[in-house]
């Protein structure tokens, strides 16, 4: 059986007019703004008109630690929220912008997939509305500022020994991650080391999707600590009087964008931090809105549930005030088998064995959900060689442990393959709700990450390296110690490292590096080896895309 492409589905899908689209929301001809005819931007000032309106039920889809085999978790959010549609509610969904990187790099977009996508999907996985550009340029003009102070007298007595501010670019680029820069002479300023990161990993792209409007966003770029002065103190962007210029840059980008699944649901596209330096949730603002304007808000987190659905409980709802009524925890037998030890080339061949052994770590990240007080239903996206004895075996543990699973088939058949998850959603959104943070901001740094790597990733204790000790004394020196703690840890296992997968114990965590990103608001503690510029493959995707003379994309996806 020959399948169509995501693009190839994508390119014949019948979309309607993004003006159609807003107004099944209730949105005002004046509160939109055009980015042609299926791309909008919804003007902030709707939050004035809506400000009593009473908030819908928000839903978070989150995954089991990610393979190679993918758990298509994006899929499934986009699936849920057509099913929810399907079904007679008034649903929106909303998703982080894709990087270009991954894009033209090996992972690819974040836009779903079969039929269940976020459309126009080309737009959606490239250029978009240029929030990632702006983002790109405020940040670098932080860095030419800096720069620049320092060339002409340095009053602010800035280290350049000590300058933890990157510049940035969206794309994959390995060369650029270490840099040195002003060679040439007197008149091209001081040499100095420098660095490059993915924009997705910069600041300003967590601001962004932390801030409330574009005062605090504005106030939140102020605060950011770009490095030390000769004495040791924080030299901060509001020090450099720059802060106002970087929120020119974001005007149009704080404003959260609008497009439409292949079935016409709408959704909210807007920012895209990692999941493994930064939070990996998309914009308060879009999530606020959507809740707002629908009964039933759709979003994920990046990643599996140790890292972007305890950023999303630990940090978003904590800055929003916001309460998730419900988490879906996506997984895929084949992944739960390479969890269980499968090669990834032996993985249509049934084992039920192995599916045992992995189902650990399944049964692991919904006692993860439950450490927050939130009802949990778990969503098995179902493949082509997926058994029958494979399927029965998951539902069966799933109801063991309690658990409410749905076999879904949302990339097959769009929002029909998961109507039975839509109603099992419906309904654990009227349960009994205890949703609590995991830690209490005010404790100490070295407690709040003993509780998210004992309690969330099953490690026995946590150690630190010198330079992390350092680091932390630092910040509670300077009284930058009462924030969220934002994990930087590898995807691909619950502990720091890669290798160990399923449901690993009897470890200790390890620190690295500790950070403050003063105006997003939380503090970096890195563990193993992030990488924050990311570099391409052998044979990259950028290899496989191609446009035709009639402007025809290939090979995108």
């Amino acid at each position: 059986m020959t399948f169509k492409t995501d693009i190839e589905i994508a390119q014949e899908a019948k979309m309607l007019p993004i003006t159609l689209v807003s107004q099944t929301l209730g949105i005002q001809e004046d509160e939109i703004e055009l980015y042609g005819k299926y791309k909008a931007k919804i003007n902030l000032a709707i939050f004035e008109r809506l400000k009593d309106q009473a908030n819908g039920k928000l839903i978070l889809v989150t995954a089991i630690t990610p393979t190679p085999a993918g758990e298509g978790k994006s899929t499934l959010t986009v699936g849920l929220g057509q099913a929810l549609t399907k079904i007679g509610k008034k649903a929106a969904i909303a998703l982080r912008e894709p990087s270009l990187g991954p894009v033209f790099g090996v992972k690819g977009g974040a836009a779903g997939g079969g039929y269940s996508q976020v459309v126009p999907m080309e737009d959606i996985n490239l250029h978009f509305t240029g929030d990632f550009h702006a983002i790109t340029s405020a940040n670098n003009l932080l860095s030419a500022c800096i720069d620049n102070h320092i060339h002409q007298g340095n009053s602010l007595g800035i280290d350049s020994r000590q300058i933890v501010w990157k510049r940035v670019l969206d794309m994959n680029d390995r060369a650029l991650r270490d840099t040195v820069i002003g060679l040439g002479g007197k008149i091209n300023g001081f040499t100095r080391q420098e660095g490059f990161m993915i924009t997705v990993a910069s600041e300003i792209m967590a601001i962004l999707c932390l801030s409330k409007d574009l005062s605090d966003l504005k106030e939140r770029l102020g605060r950011i600590i770009i490095g030390y002065s000769f004495d040791n103190q924080p030299i901060t962007a509001a020090q450099l009087n720059v802060q106002g210029a970087m929120a020119l840059l974001l005007k149009d980008a704080i404003k959260p964008n609008l497009v439409q699944t292949l079935e016409n649901t709408p959704a909210f596209i807007h920012g895209g931090p990692f999941a493994n330096i930064a939070h990996g949730c998309n914009s308060i603002i879009a999530t606020k809105l959507g809740l707002k304007l629908a009964d039933y808000l759709v979003t994920e987190a990046g990643f599996g549930a140790d890292l972007g659905a305890e950023k999303f409980m630990d940090i978003k709802c904590r800055v929003a005030g916001l309460k998730p009524a419900a988490v879906v925890l996506v997984a895929t037998i084949r992944a739960l088998k390479m969890h269980g030890g499968v090669e990834k080339s032996q993985l249509w061949q049934e084992n039920l064995l192995a599916l045992d052994v992995g189902f650990a770590n399944l049964k692991k990240q919904a006692e993860n959900i439950r450490a927050f007080g939130v009802p949990v239903v778990v969503a098995l996206n179902q493949f082509s060689a997926d058994t029958q004895n494979e399927i029965e075996l998951v539902i069966k543990k799933c109801l063991d442990l309690g658990l409410e699973v749905s076999l879904c088939q949302v990339w097959e058949k769009g929002g029909e393959g998961g109507i039975d998850l839509a109603y099992q959603v419906i309904k654990a959104t009227e349960e009994e709700n205890h949703f609590a943070c995991l830690y209490d901001i005010d404790e100490r740094i070295k407690i709040k990450i003993k509780k998210i790597a004992t309690k969330l990733y099953g490690a026995q204790g946590v150690t630190y390296t010198p330079k992390a000790e350092k680091e932390i004394e630092r910040l509670e020196q300077l009284g930058l110690d009462r924030l969220p703690i934002c994990m930087a840890k590898t995807q691909c296992s619950l502990s720091d490292n890669p290798e160990l997968l399923c449901c690993p114990t009897d470890y200790d965590l390890t620190v690295k590096e500790v950070r403050v990103s003063a105006g997003a608001g939380f503090i970096v503690a890195l563990t193993g080896d992030i990488m924050v510029m990311p570099g391409l493959p052998k044979v990259p995707s950028a290899e496989k895309i191609d446009i035709s003379e009639a402007g025809v994309i290939t090979g995108l996806f």
